[in-house]
């Protein structure tokens, strides 16, 4: 079975001129979910990670799985207003807009090594604003997970360009 030929493509979502990559097609596949599960868990055994810090919404399902998998920790990286604790806020730019990103300030231990995950990796701006939040607090990001990378939307380059380690499942072109 192949990831890519499960994953729907909406045109002009959520915004005109932007095809977004749906993977809840993925999720909504017992097999298909166990693929990604185990395809990731192959890809990080050389790294060496204590938690992994999903980030909202399809990081959560995809992170928390992971974490269970492995038995590690999962963390929440959460838009704003939703994590009841004390928190710290990252503003970042996305490919149609701008946004925003939280964690709670007991989330992450000093020196703790951090995996974060996340489904789709485009223009690298969540990813490197949870990079922010996990550093900020003490952590180390060990790692940086995703099911799927659009190359031609520059994330994967400017994450490599910072310094981090990126792993992805698959490649799909146009973004």
């Amino acid at each position: 079975m192949s990831i890519k030929t499960k994953i729907r493509s909406i045109p002009d979502f959520p915004k005109k001129g932007i095809t977004f990559r749906d993977v809840s097609t993925l999720f909504n596949d017992e097999r298909s979910m166990k693929e990604i599960i185990f395809l990731l868990s192959d890809k990080l055994k050389t790294k060496e990670f204590d938690a992994i810090a999903g980030i909202e919404a399809r990081g959560f399902v995809v992170g928390a799985a992971l974490a269970f998998h492995l038995g590690k920790a999962f963390i929440m990286i959460r838009k704003p207003g939703k994590l009841p604790s004390k928190v710290i806020s990252k503003k970042f730019d996305l490919e149609y807009g701008s946004d925003s990103l939280e964690i709670h300030l007991d989330a992450v231990s000093e020196n703790q090594r951090i995996l974060i995950v996340d489904d789709l990796l485009a223009t690298g701006g969540t990813a490197l604003a949870a990079c922010s939040l996990v550093e900020e607090l003490g952590g180390v990001v060990e790692a940086l997970a995703f099911i799927v990378d659009l190359p031609e939307l520059g994330g994967s380059k400017r994450i490599k360009s910072f310094g981090y380690d990126l792993i992805n499942l698959i490649g799909l072109e146009g973004g």
